[in-house]
């Protein structure tokens, strides 16, 4: 059995699925890790060289490595779901726990982060993540076999409920 986690940067997921894993005793794969590992670059570089598509392309890859094994607790990137072909590979994967957040709550929880380039290019930081979240939302509802609210919740409260709907 796999755990797949989706959602928006700043939702949650790895703090998550560091804990979930721990209670299930399964093992944790962070896809982002592991695509950085695989390119030998930033998520910034890799952005920078081969642009958004390119970097999709790696993702599904590594989408699809890592959805073939078991045992697993893939904490996916923000954007796992911009790829259609990801959908049908995570959904067989396992459950998929979709993550939600305000965007309020996301600001205030990564506005720091400079690991990750513009999604959009030319708008404030809080502008980007409405303007995003709004694009991705109906794309996560629909991979989604279960949505949790993290926004008022611990870590650990939002990794008790996965567990408990598991």
């Amino acid at each position: 059995m796999n755990v797949v986690l989706v959602g928006y940067r700043g939702t949650g997921k790895s703090a998550v699925a560091k804990l979930l894993a721990d209670a299930l005793g399964l093992e944790v794969v962070s896809l982002d890790a592991e695509l950085i590992k695989k390119a030998g670059k930033s998520v910034p570089e890799i952005v920078e060289q081969q642009g958004w598509a390119g970097f999709r392309d790696l993702e599904e890859e590594i989408v699809r490595t890592f959805a073939a094994r078991d045992g697993l607790v893939i904490d996916c990137g923000g954007g796992v779901i911009e790829r259609e072909s990801n959908f049908g590979v995570l959904r067989e994967a396992g459950p998929v726990f979709w993550l939600k957040a305000s965007p309020r709550t996301i600001v205030e929880r990564i506005g720091g982060d400079d690991q990750r380039p513009s999604l959009t290019g030319t708008k404030s930081f809080t502008d980007e993540v409405v303007e995003v979240l709004e694009r991705r939302t109906p794309l996560y509802e629909r991979i989604a076999h279960k949505t949790i609210d993290t926004d008022s919740r611990s870590i650990e409260a939002v990794a008790a409920e996965i567990e408990r709907q598991l």
